[in-house]
Order: C-alpha cells, then structure tokens, then sequence
C-alpha cells in the first residue's frame, strides 16, 4: 500500500493533477509494464486520431475513444485545468502553441495524450514532475 501511495504523491507533482486524476491513472493503468513504451498509452488511452485509409484516401477522424472513459475524462480535464490555470511550465506553453496553431479544443486533446504519456514515463522512473525544460529523448 505504501508504494502505491508514493506513486500518486509522485503523479500529484504536475500541475493540474490531484488526487483524482492520479488515482484514475493508476487505477486504470495498474500495471506499467505492459506497456513497451510510455508513448503507447496514449493510444490505449484513445486520445489519438482515427485513421480510415483505403487505396489513396486517408482519412483523419476523431479521437478513437478506446479505453478508459473516466480516465480520458480525466486525463482531459487536467489538461483544461493546466492550460486555464495552471503554473507556467513547458508543458502549458507547448499545449498554448498547439492552441494558436489547430485550436483549443484540439490542444486541449493533444495535451491530455501528452499528459499520460509523461505521467507513465514518471511512474516506471520514479520520478517527480520536472517544471524547468522539457525531457531531450
């Protein structure tokens, strides 16, 4: 139970994540290791675009909506609370320059896939929410 606690507390360390949505998180996700790479929750998640091709059409849709519904929930409003409210980090002034480029609701989106992709990336390292710079890998 310990470990699972220092998990969240860790998770809480980004702004516009609390409780809830670390809990979510962790619920939903419960085991990091499934996961080969931090960039495949994002998809697991189902806040990635849909893609229907055939011959030369190729179609971008939606997001795909796969997973968890209360975790896309939530992962979306921490992203909104980030964006709205949240201290200025790197993250909040990427998610603002997706905004200006394809619109708030869409970086709304991009932030929240971003967003679980970073909090995996700190659960398996064990570490903390670095506000400074943005990761180099």
């Amino acid at each position: 139970m310990a470990q699972d606690d220092s998990v969240c507390v860790r998770l809480m360390t980004m702004p516009g994540v609390g409780a809830v949505v670390a809990l979510t998180y962790r619920s939903a996700i419960d085991d990091p290791t499934r996961f080969t790479s931090s960039k495949n929750v994002g998809p697991w998640v189902g806040l990635t675009p849909s893609r229907n091709q055939s011959g030369e059409r190729d179609v971008l849709g939606g997001i795909t909506k796969a997973g968890d519904v209360s975790l896309r929930r939530a992962l979306c409003q921490a992203a909104t609370v980030m964006m709205n409210r949240g201290r200025g980090t790197w993250l909040r002034s990427w998610g603002a320059q997706v905004a200006k480029r394809r619109g708030r609701k869409k970086a709304m989106v991009a932030l929240a896939r971003r967003i679980s992709v970073i909090l995996h990336r700190m659960w398996v390292d064990g570490t903390a929410f670095q506000m400074e710079a943005a990761p180099t890998t």
